[in-house]
Formats: C-alpha cells, structure tokens, sequence
C-alpha cells in the first residue's frame, strides 16, 4: 500500500512540474489562440501561423511583404482580425487585396491594426478612463483607432466608424502584443 501510494504521490509530484515547466515554456500565462499555444519567447509572425483563426490574416501579411517587419523588434500592439472578420466583407474583396497589384492598399489596411508600443489591455482601459470614455491611438499606417468600453469589452473603432470587439486580450509576444479581435478595422 505504501509503495501505492509513493507512487501515486511522485506521478503527481512529476506531472504537476512538467505542467510548471511546459506553462513556463509556453509563456504561462498567456492564452490559447486558434487552438494553439502562445509562446511569449516567439514573435507575432511565429506565433500567428500556429493559429487556426488567423490563416487570412497570415496570408494577407505574407501578400503585403510584411512578415520581416512584423517579426522585428518592436514593441508592436495588434489588433489581430480572425478568419471570420474577414468573412464579414463584402464578397471578393480578401481575393482581390491579396493580388500583387494591391499590395498597397492590402499594406495599408494590415498597418492600420498595428500600433506602436506594448499596450496591454490595463494600458488601453485606463487611457480609455483618463480619456472620459475613449482613447485614440496612432496606427503604423498613420490612421487612427479609438477605443472605449462597451460593458467590460473593449472596442476598437475605426475611421469609419466600424466597430471591432477585442475577444482575446493579452496574447504576449517576445516584440509586442496581440489583440485578437472580430472584425476588420478600415482606414478611411
């Protein structure tokens, strides 16, 4: 019985600090995106291909020559769009962006969801606060975001006055952050 139970206590002794081990590994605390682990020693682009709900957006970064610059150092905050943003505008228009001859365009519309900095979700709340509702942030396009509250959420809008929910905050990155959010952000 003794040998039962010093076994039973050193497989859970072992499983509980391969588990401290592989959340230090993976970044801890940091969330799950995409059915995929986010690694805070890896960089947006790293970790991006690894999520299932950003494929759109990997290929659209890929089309527009961004990967070196979004794997640089940073510190870079993405409000990241899932597959299903993207699914949201209007038929042929993913198609039509990721063509060579629109590269511009599909350039402009990735930077506008980049801003620079390492702002973290308390970041964006309390500039919010202090903003009496709304805080605006510069993007690396130029353009600007303005977030508020709605409820306990936090929402971008856009220069057209679009509006994307942030679903997943907090994705830590080694050059930044990542917000994942709903829809696709448009400059004007």
């Amino acid at each position: 019985m003794k040998k039962v139970l010093f076994s039973f206590f050193a497989f859970a002794l072992l499983a509980t600090a391969s588990s401290t081990v592989s959340a230090q590994m993976s970044g801890g605390d940091n969330p799950m995106v995409g059915g995929a682990a986010m690694y805070k020693n890896k960089n947006i682009v790293e970790n991006a291909v690894n999520s299932a709900d950003h494929t759109t957006l990997v290929a659209a970064v890929k089309a527009a020559g961004l990967v070196e610059t979004l794997s640089g150092k940073g510190p870079f905050t993405v409000f990241a769009p899932v597959n299903s943003a993207f699914d949201k505008l209007p038929a042929g228009t993913v198609e039509t962006l990721l063509k060579p001859e629109n590269k511009a365009t599909l350039t402009k519309i990735l930077t506008y969801h980049v801003v620079a900095g390492n702002n973290g979700a308390k970041d964006i709340v309390k500039a919010i606060k202090k903003g009496n509702g709304k805080a605006e942030f510069t993007t690396v396009a130029g353009g600007k975001l303005t977030a508020m509250l709605e409820g306990d959420k936090v929402v971008v809008m856009d220069e057209k006055g679009g509006k994307s929910m942030v679903t997943i905050a907090d994705v830590k990155q080694s050059n930044g952050v990542i917000h994942v959010v709903d829809s696709v952000l448009l400059p004007n």
